[in-house]
């Protein structure tokens, strides 16, 4: 038997998905709450397998709720079913500690379906909110890739402010105290972390992102 409880401010969806599990065998809802507040006052008393758990509730948002209640009971399954399918809320809520993502207009089949992965120890979730973590998560890293691939050196940003002032590699090199292969090495850098190829696209470039 699978202990359920609904953390859900909608009256008539929380006594519909009460009635959609006590109705299943295997599976019994033992609490319902309209918030997380008092879900939290009764959470250290009861033997709960599975929360599923809104994140737009009235008072503590769900994600805030997920934090608190894995702060009381660090290893429970808590699986969201809520209308937000963005994806900060879904990596808000996967990093505060719930373990799948379900929105309201999952089929019933598919909701109990979910509710037994999570209790089995899976991270339930619909192919759409997969898609858009993976989607989140790769546009992370390829931002993480290109901040770190744009970071001039001391030496570099010198050399870019010398050219937006006009000068020449000569010049450059002159000011600088440098040679002029050594300019020319510099600004090849310059192109490659800016994904530039032109004096004047590295020196808009390097406006626009505030490194002169």
């Amino acid at each position: 038997m699978i202990n359920v409880v609904l953390v859900e401010d909608n009256n008539t969806i929380r006594e519909g998905l009460a009635a959609l599990i006590n109705g299943t065998s295997g599976y019994n809802c033992i609490g319902s709450f309209p918030d997380c507040e008092s879900f939290l006052l009764k959470l250290g008393t009861m033997k709960i397998d599975v929360v599923l758990m809104d994140i737009g509730l009235p008072g503590m948002s769900g994600i805030d709720g997920i934090e608190k209640a894995r702060m009381i009971k660090p290893d429970l399954n808590i699986l969201m079913l809520t209308v937000y399918e963005d994806s900060q809320s879904v990596f808000k809520a996967l990093c505060a500690g719930a373990c799948g993502y379900l929105v309201k207009k999952t089929p019933p089949i598919r909701l109990l379906e979910a509710i037994n992965d999570a209790f089995e120890g899976g991270a339930p979730m619909s192919s759409l909110i997969a898609r858009q973590l993976i989607t989140f998560l790769q546009q992370t890293q390829i931002k993480k890739h290109e901040q770190t691939d744009t970071d001039l050196s001391s030496r570099e940003i010198e050399v870019l402010t010398s050219l937006s002032d006009g000068n020449n590699y000569q010049e450059i090199a002159d000011r600088l105290f440098i040679s002029v292969d050594t300019v020319r090495h510099h600004i090849r850098n310059i192109y490659r972390k800016l994904h530039v190829h032109s004096q004047s696209g590295a020196v808009a470039k390097a406006i626009r992102k505030g490194f002169i």
